[in-house]
């Protein structure tokens, strides 16, 4: 169900952030991927191991979690929320080069973890091209998006 309000401006349009303190607690996960586009050099180089810099996927997901922790203190209008779990995973393709970064983020709170989730694979891929970038500048990184929210107020998403 779509809001018909932003929840983050008061009566006057200005920020705030969302008052969760009479919210009930419940378990809450989300679910979110992203792609990187690599040339085949650096694809080959990330899947062989043989970045200069280190394990990229091992750095990347290291990197993610800690992201996801720190949301709050990206983002300004999150909460900071007890993360039950998060966790990050990478499939390459082959056939076109690409690494398709999965996130999930598990929490038992007040708010839900999408940011978190986000974040995850927002900063895996970040961290992916900024390992990758003295062999390829060219990457691209798309298609950040949420495809699953389940437990809140709102219910279950799942992107079709």
């Amino acid at each position: 169900m779509e809001q018909d309000k932003l929840s983050h401006l008061d009566k006057d349009g200005s920020a705030n952030m969302v008052d969760i303190s009479e919210k009930n607690i419940t378990t809450r996960a989300a679910y979110a991927s992203c792609v990187v586009f690599l040339s085949e050099k650096a694809y080959q180089l990330v899947k062989k191991n043989q970045i200069e810099k280190g394990n990229v996927l091992n750095i990347a997901k290291i990197a993610a979690i800690t992201a996801s922790k720190k949301t709050h203190d990206l983002i300004p209008l999150c909460h900071q929320i007890p993360l039950s779990k998060v966790d990050v995973e990478f499939i390459l393709n082959d056939e076109n080069n690409t690494i398709k970064i999965q996130s999930i983020a598990l929490t038992d709170w007040k708010t839900g973890v999408e940011m978190e989730a986000l974040t995850a694979v927002s900063i895996a891929s970040l961290t992916i091209y900024d390992m990758c970038k003295s062999v390829d500048k060219s990457m691209k990184i798309t298609d950040i998006k949420l495809d699953k929210k389940t437990g809140g107020k709102s219910g279950t998403y799942i992107r079709e």
